[in-house]
């Protein structure tokens, strides 16, 4: 198991199988020194939790904990590409979608879940740049999405 690894356990995580697409996709791309994974929804052994908007049928709570999970599965699909999470060198970029209700404005809380999981595993290679995006709606009706790029070591 990778240092990475080691780190979930001792937050009682576990990594996950890297999620079948829904589409004409594959879930992690390298390019050069470059990991890119497709948006992750919070599947949790193939299923969400919870479906609806935030600040609706999902609480904000609720939420940035699903993106914690969205971060996870993204980690999954990194690994899937590169075989070793030890190689990522930093996290580059999240991008976080927040399917909304109509006057919820606390998308960037919702995707520090997400944020704040990459640093606690990570350390400073967590630290990224980010966007928290507000949709109307999301694939399969998830609350979140998460999307990263990282640059990864050889």
């Amino acid at each position: 198991m990778s240092a990475v690894e080691d780190k979930l356990a001792e937050l009682g995580l576990t990594l996950p199988e890297t999620a079948t697409p829904a589409g004409a996709y594959v879930p992690a791309l390298r390019s050069g020194s470059y990991v890119y994974t497709a948006g992750q929804v919070p599947l949790v052994e193939g299923a969400l939790p919870v479906t609806g908007k935030v600040g609706g049928e999902v609480t904000p709570e609720e939420a940035k904990e699903l993106a914690r999970t969205c971060a996870l599965n993204a980690l999954a699909a990194v690994k899937s590409v590169t075989g070793d999470l030890d190689r990522i060198a930093r996290v580059v970029k999240v991008t976080g979608f927040v399917a909304s209700a109509p006057d919820f404005t606390g998308q960037p809380g919702v995707i520090n879940g997400a944020s704040e999981l990459l640093g606690e595993v990570l350390g400073a290679r967590g630290v990224h740049a980010r966007s928290a995006v507000g949709v109307a709606v999301l694939p399969m009706d998830a609350p979140v999405e998460v999307e990263m790029q990282v640059e990864i070591t050889e």
